[in-house]
Formats: structure tokens, C-alpha cells, sequence
């Protein structure tokens, strides 16, 4: 009896994610090495092989070593087959990177944001992303999509519910950019772009359970568990710079009171600098850089509030590692000491014997590179799923 053609279909899709992925993740390689990486035989990846290179995804780049017969064609993931867009969006500066569909950054900008009205907003959004755009080289797939990391509650629909540091309430900013750019946009919370940046890319790489806190103006968690981002119930969990570690605190933006962002930030810190003259964090780190004592003690402190906030994340998650980043991971060397003495101070032993406190490998890059992910791996979903053709991505 023969199978139904929709089976057939389903099982070369699967097929073909299996190769894609083997490429991706061990090329250079052989057609001979797909089949004894993925257990495929030899007909069949034969085949798939060349619908990849038809769909100029994988080129052959001349012949491997022998292991005693024929020479092996070697075969690569083409990389600039396509480019991606990923911005981060902050409480006051947008960054984006162009990235390759390896991730690699080939432009990058970076402007300040002075206003938060949305449709201001959402104009330089589109002024960064377009000179972004005007970036890439010609290529099969052109720009796939855009990645937006945003320091706020996100819904599935790509609308911004709420961002207290910037004053917005259900933004629709996915559906504003699809239309404005005709293409795939990913909206998520900036830390969860940052947790995603590390773990592909950075201090994360192959590490199980680890917390992303991004300290900007802001706080925020991306948390990992079992190598999975973890959303929560109705998608939006990581709002622990809302964690309340002063019971009568200051008031925050987002109706409680004694927030950790509201100790523990660079606002904060800024905030507790500002007697003493300094306005912008690179002025503040330039006099600790020189050995200004009370600038020094001012950034000590706000790394022991850190360190307390940090220290209810490793009792309540247990992580291998936080990874500290966005803004203030520029003061690490000033931080570290009080931070650690922190969590030494209030951890659990248990939790923390196992436990390694880290800054972002990729500095203030870490949202804007994950958000890129986003685009790219959605771009690697339809390319997986046969949804995905040249003349639908080529600019």
C-alpha cells in the first residue's frame, strides 16, 4: 500500500532539518559525514543535499582528505546567503547590528533616543533598520526578517503591553513594522534577547540553566532552564528588576514600590551620582577609571544591591551561571568585588557552591545579537519546513 503523499512531504521536511542542522553545526563536511552524523542513507542525503545547494543555502568547496577511496567533496553552509536585522530598542539609545545568517555582525548603528512617544520612537526605529537594510550586499535571500528586543512586556502578537521605562501601554509595534517593511518582524522582552545573544553566541554557550540580568536603566531577566528560554505561564515572566527588596520603598513606573531596578541601575547609580556632577555613565566611569574614591564607593554599592537581587535569583533557580549585561557590565571591574561578596553573604551554600557569576562576553551587544537570532532561526524554520523560497526573501 503506498503512503499518503502528505506523509512523504512531512518525512523530507524532517529530513532536510536533520541535514540543514548537521551542516550547520559541523561543516566542513561531506555528503559521506551527513550520512554517518545523521544515520540518512547515502541516496537520501544525496538528494537533499543538492535541493540545499539548488536553493544556494550549502555550496561544495573542493575535495577533503581520502580515506582511501575517491576524495570527498566538501560542502559549506553559505553564510551570506541571506542577512538579518537586530535592534535594541533601550530606555534612551537604539543599537542594531546587521548579522549574517551565521550571526556574524557585518554593520552596525547605534543613535540615541531622546523621546519616548511611540510614533517618534518607531520613526527612528525605521530610520536605524532601513540604514541597516541599505547594509547588506546582494544576496539569494536578501534581508530575512528583524528582531526587536524591547525593555517591556510582550504579547505573542508582537505588541508592546507595557513598558514602564518608556511609558508605553499596547504598542502594536510588530504589526507597525511588518507593514512598514514588508517583512518577518520577532518581538520579544530585551532581556529574553539578551538570554538568547549569550546563550548562542556568548558566556552561555553550552551551559544548561543560566539567568541573563540585563542592567541598563533599567532591570531585566532572560531565564534559561534546560537550554530553553522559559516564558512562564502567559509568556511573560523575567520581570524580576521588579522584585521588591525594600517593603516601604521607593515608588516605581510600574505601581509597586522598592523595586530592585530602582537600587540596583544605572538610573540608580546616575541618580546617586548626581550630587557629586556626574550625569552620563561614561563620565562616571572615567573618574573610577582615575581613582575618584566616591565615585568608586557609589558603584560598590549599587553592586551590593545588585548582588542582593542576584542572590534571590540563585535560591529560587539554582543556575550554573548568571551572566550580568547590557550598560553596566562597562563597570565590571568595580562591581564584581561587591557583588560577589553579596551573594556570598546571603546565597544558600548549596546553591552557590556550583555557581559562577559572569558579565556578557558580548558587552552591550548581547540583545541586539539575539534579537538577529530570532529573525535568523525563523528564517531557518520556514527554510525546514519547505515554506521558503529565494524570490520571497530576495530585496
Amino acid at each position: 500500500m503506498k503512503k499518503p503523499t502528505g506523509d512523504l512531504a512531512m518525512v523530507k521536511k524532517l529530513n532536510t532539518a536533520i541535514v540543514l542542522d548537521a551542516v550547520l553545526k559541523h561543516a566542513p563536511l561531506s555528503r559521506a559525514n551527513i550520512s554517518e552524523l545523521t544515520g540518512l542513507n547515502k541516496a537520501t542525503v544525496s538528494s537533499l543535499v543538492q535541493d540545499l545547494i539548488d536553493s544556494q543555502l550549502v555550496v561544495e568547496i573542493g575535495m577533503g582528505q581520502s580515506s582511501g577511496g575517491r576524495k570527498p567533496v566538501m560542502l559549506l553552509f553559505r553564510e551570506t546567503a541571506g542577512y538579518a536585522v537586530g535592534i535594541d530598542l533601550g530606555v534612551n539609545y537604539i543599537r542594531g547590528a546587521l548579522v549574517d545568517l551565521r550571526g556574524n555582525v557585518v554593520a552596525e548603528h547605534q543613535r540615541a533616543l531622546k523621546h519616548h512617544d511611540p510614533g517618534f520612537a518607531i520613526e527612528q526605529l525605521m530610520e536605524c533598520i532601513q540604514l541597516l537594510i541599505g547594509k547588506a550586499e546582494p544576496s539569494p535571500y536578501g534581508v530575512v526578517g528583524i528582531g526587536v528586543g524591547v525593555p517591556g512586556i510582550v504579547d505573542d502578537n508582537g505588541s508592546v503591553l507595557f513598558a514602564p521605562n518608556l511609558k508605553w501601554r499596547n504598542v502594536e509595534l510588530r504589526e507597525e513594522l511588518e507593514r512598514r517593511t514588508g517583512l518577518p518582524v520577532t518581538i520579544d522582552n530585551e532581556a529574553n534577547a539578551g538570554a538568547q545573544g549569550e546563550q548562542k553566541y556568548g558566556s552561555g554557550r553550552g551551559v544548561a540553566n543560566q539567568i541573563y540580568v540585563s542592567v541598563g536603566m533599567g532591570i531585566g531577566t532572560g531565564i534559561i532552564l534546560n537550554k530553553e528560554l522559559y516564558k512562564g505561564a502567559s509568556g511573560f515572566s523575567g520581570e524580576l528588576g521588579h522584585l521588591s527588596i525594600e517593603y516601604n520603598g521607593k515608588p516605581c513606573s510600574c505601581g509597586n514600590h522598592g523595586c530592585w531596578e530602582l537600587y540596583a541601575s544605572e538610573h540608580a547609580l546616575l541618580e546617586a551620582a548626581a550630587p557629586l556632577g556626574y550625569g552620563d555613565l561614561d563620565t562616571l566611569l572615567a573618574a573610577a577609571e582615575a581613582g575618584h574614591e566616591e565615585v568608586c564607593r557609589l558603584i560598590a554599592a549599587t553592586g551590593d544591591y545588585l548582588g542582593a537581587g542576584i542572590a534571590n535569583i540563585v535560591n529560587v533557580f539554582n543556575p550554573h551561571v548568571v551572566i550580568i549585561g547590557n550598560r553596566m557590565s562597562r563597570a565590571a571591574a568595580w562591581l564584581t568585588p561587591a557583588i560577589q561578596a553579596a551573594v556570598d553573604r546571603r546565597t544558600l551554600s548549596f546553591h552557590r557552591k556550583e555557581m559562577r557569576i559572569l558579565f556578557a562576553e558580548l558587552g552591550e551587544q548581547s540583545a541586539v545579537r539575539g534579537a538577529a537570532y530570532y529573525a535568523i532561526s525563523r528564517f531557518f524554520a520556514a527554510v525546514k519546513s519547505g515554506e521558503s523560497k529565494t524570490s520571497q526573501f530576495a530585496t
